[in-house]
């Protein structure tokens, strides 16, 4: 079934979680073979259309073991609109003199849609109370009488949310808890009395397992259909428990919710059915059913679902916890609260960075671009989870808010702040995952991260292997050592041993941080050796011996790109046969000339012409972070690209009038044009107009390579100098005194010419493309990181002035000289 209904996989290793559970043929098979419309009339194709969607409401029900008697399904466009319907509806009720008002308490694992209540909640006065596990386990109590009594007189209304599973480690939280809740067994209903309402978030759990709503019946259920089916995000549902469905006052009303209303008076009456008066419309929701047939059936089930994905999951908890570097050091660190000894403690999530040889922290940045570079996805960083990330990698409230100061914002790829991880990494399984997946990648891993021979913490594996004794199921941490990290068992024996490393070798060779900042006391002299423009954005480059600049960097660099048929930037991360495509600039003729093998070379004009059609689409990848106004280059170029990178695509251009101004992150003082007229601009960069590399860094990582090639042989591929430009893809290449002296240069002077330099360039796994061949692999990345301590910066990118003028290189005669003052 892999084979026939999940092709898209091929090739591909999808542990990022849910994102392997693809959408199947089969889900389509409805709309193929019957004609649906809007439900709210009562035509034939209109009939069918609602009780079709009633037999999914019931459907959706007997999977949770409950009916329509005692729960009332609404479907939402995910489950955090069924969070937000919640949290709009309930009735909220600020403290007053006379009693107290409502609250609202969450686990503080919780995903940011159920912290995000606390912002409906606060704006009526409700109190947002934040809960640790420990203070709900330590509180069981018995209620007492005078408790009870006080329970029947105080109905006012309060929401406590927590999840079924943790969707950051996968810790299988007690069902228990939601009747201990609402009986007011537990803390917080023991301190405060009222009608205690559970919200249960049920989107990770219902994944891979069975939620049971007779034994566990919380009041309001949100999930995801895209988690357990791999449908398209953008189809959920929030199970409102019957009980309590008539305590919710939605305030928004749309089509199909009124019995009657009037458009000329404030009178609105809603409807009698729950799911009639709180439905946010009709969505794609008729497919559902013969999808949890499927999981009914006998070679499927979800117990068995549970198992098989646990089994997985257990399996590569215990070798990839197990593993050493050459030194006796743990490869890898995770964040658990189980040792995945119980399917139903534990779902089959993995959370954990990876350690180089040191035991210092491998950025998740890496870790993510590295994966990307045989095909294997990852999910980094807090998993919009905050609460759990900090308690497991022991970021303070402090350090969150200083990090944000630092530059570090939810979801980027800042994954190190003064050498402390702002996230981690995580994989999880679903019911299409397979051995051989967990196989490929534990080998990602050990032909990736580990330094020296390969090592296993024998005593650690065998005691997993073994399981806890009878009822010692809780997890107890091995005893940290002087780094905070777990102590390895330490193998003593073979050739490894405890030492230094070739990676240790190679960073010593780095110009020391003293002198460094010596060099700011005297002018630097460095050579200008090559320099690259590369037209169409992630094409092959263009090296000239002299160019004239632009307002945007030298001209025409980066002014045309490849889209998709949806108009979003196509870059060799997703097309790697774009280094085949070799572009060239005709100033005399003013036209773009672009090639490949096998194809016959094709011509456009620099400048437009009248086969030209402006689309002004808005491109929304990594190339053009903001909006840009662009021209179509025409169906002739267009067809040419489509035949070659074999699908649809067209070729773009930026249009004149059209401006983008650099980020505000990378803008300093006096990045202004000598009279101060504007700001820098950019073509389609990532960043800045210009990117310079150092011949000098280049040849650090080359010996790098060479010496993991000496420890690893056969694992690692030698690189020329002239390859690593190449990978690379920079703009001016300087031959300097020493490796990433340019780290501290501020500003340079190429001829007459100055440029002020703004930062250093993050590089993600388009370095690991053979320019060549569009082959993939893992180097140079793994090795720049090692260099770099962790972090993959290469490049700088420097900015130049506005003024028009010429780029020399004249290989060995035109310097740079680096002002005193400035560095």
């Amino acid at each position: 079934m892999r084979r026939e209904q999940f092709a898209r996989m091929k090739g591909k290793l999808g542990i990022k979680p849910h994102a392997i559970q693809l959408m199947k043929k089969l889900q389509l098979k409805d709309y193929e073979t019957h004609s649906y419309c809007n439900p709210h009339s009562h035509n034939p194709s209109s009939r069918l259309t609602h009780d079709t969607v009633e037999r999914v409401r019931y459907r959706i029900l007997q999977h949770f073991n409950t009916c329509p008697e005692e729960y009332t399904v609404v479907f939402t466009s995910g489950s955090t609109a069924a969070l937000k319907l919640v949290a709009e509806s309930f009735p909220w009720r600020p403290a007053d003199p006379t009693e107290p008002g409502s609250l609202f308490c969450y686990l503080t694992d919780n995903h940011t849609s159920v912290v995000g209540i606390r912002g409906v909640a606060s704006q009526l006065g409700v109190p947002a109370i934040p809960v640790q596990l420990e203070e709900v386990e330590q509180t069981a109590q018995a209620t007492s009488e005078t408790n009870g009594a006080a329970r029947e007189g105080n109905q006012t209304p309060h929401l406590f949310c927590y999840p079924a599973q943790s969707n950051f480690s996968g810790r299988k939280y007690p069902l228990c808890y939601v009747k201990g809740i609402q009986c007011g067994k537990l803390y917080p209903s023991t301190k405060t009395t009222g009608r205690w309402c559970v919200l249960l978030d049920a989107a990770c759990l219902a994944s891979c397992s069975l939620l049971d709503l007779q034994a566990h019946p919380a009041d309001f259920v949100p999930i995801s259909f895209y988690k357990i089916f791999g449908f398209p995000t953008g189809l959920g549902a929030l199970l409102i428990r019957n009980d309590t469905a008539g305590i919710l006052r939605k305030v928004y009303f749309g089509g199909g919710t009124a019995s009657a209303y009037l458009a000329g008076q404030d009178y609105f009456v809603p409807k009698a059915s729950v799911a009639s008066s709180v439905m946010y419309g009709f969505f794609h929701s008729i497919c559902i059913s013969n999808l949890f047939d499927k999981l009914k059936g006998p070679a499927w089930g979800m117990n068995n679902i549970k198992l098989h994905t646990f089994g997985l999951a257990r399996y590569t908890y215990i070798l990839l916890s197990s593993l050493l570097h050459g030194n006796g050091l743990p490869v890898v660190q995770i964040y658990s609260d189980t040792t995945y000894d119980d399917p139903d403690a534990q779902g089959p999530i993995i959370n954990f960075n990876v350690l180089d040889a040191k035991g210092e922290i491998i950025g998740y940045s890496q870790v993510d671009k590295l994966a990307s570079l045989f095909n294997i996805q990852v999910r980094t960083g807090c998993f919009c989870n905050t609460g759990a990330c900090q308690r497991h990698l022991g970021i303070s409230d402090q350090a969150v808010k200083d990090n944000l100061q630092a530059g570090h914002e939810c979801g980027d790829n800042v994954d190190l702040v003064n050498y402390q991880p702002t996230g981690s990494v995580r994989i999880s399984f679903g019911y299409m995952s397979t051995f051989q997946d967990c196989q490929t990648f534990l080998k990602f891993v050990v032909d990736s991260f580990i330094q020296g021979p390969v090592r296993v913490d024998e005593e650690r594996l065998a005691s997993l292997r073994a399981g806890p004794p009878v009822g010692e199921t809780a997890h107890r941490p091995p005893a940290p050592c002087c780094n905070g990290l777990p102590e390895a068992k330490m193998d003593t024996e073979g050739s490894g041993g405890v030492g230094k490393t070739p990676s240790d070798c190679v960073r010593e060779e780095r110009v020391p941080t003293a002198a460094a900042k010596a060099l700011k006391s005297e002018d630097v002299s460095a050579t200008l050796t090559n320099i690259f423009l590369y037209p169409i954005k992630s094409c092959a480059a263009v090296e000239v011996r002299e160019w004239p600049l632009g307002q945007s960097g030298l001209l025409y660099d980066r002014s045309w790109m490849v889209v998709n048929v949806n108009g979003v930037c196509l870059s060799q991360k997703q097309e790697p046969r774009l280094c085949l495509i070799r572009p060239h600039v005709s100033l005399q003729r003013s036209e773009l000339s672009v090639s490949a093998e096998g194809m016959d070379t094709i011509s456009i004009p620099l400048e437009g012409g009248p086969g030209e059609q402006q689309t002004q689409q808005v491109c929304q990848s990594k190339v053009c972070g903001d909006r840009v106004q662009t021209l179509d280059c025409g169906e002739e170029v267009s067809a040419w690209l489509s035949e070659f990178l074999g699908k649809q695509c067209r070729l773009i251009r930026q249009r004149s009038q059209s401006r983008r101004d650099m980020r505000k992150g990378r803008l300093q003082a006096g990045l202004l044009s000598p009279a101060g007229e504007q700001r820098a601009s950019l073509s389609l960069v990532n960043e800045a107009p210009y990117l310079m590399i150092n011949r000098a860094s280049l040849q650090l990582v080359q010996d790098h390579i060479a010496n993991r090639l000496e420890v690893d042989s056969g694992v690692c591929q030698q690189f020329s100098t002239e390859q690593l430009i190449d990978r690379f893809r920079a703009n001016l290449v300087v031959s300097g005194a020493q490796p990433f002296e340019e780290d501290d240069w501020t500003r340079l002077m190429i001829g007459h010419t100055p440029f002020q330099v703004v930062g250093r360039c993050g590089r993600c796994q388009m370095i690991g493309i053979d320019q060549e061949t569009g082959a993939r692999s893992r180097e140079p990345l793994q090795s720049l990181s090692a260099c770099r301590d962790g972090k993959v910066c290469m490049n700088t990118t420097a900015l130049a002035p506005f003024s028009p003028g010429y780029l020399p290189a004249r290989y060995g005669s035109s310097h740079m000289a680096l002002p005193s003052g400035f560095i």
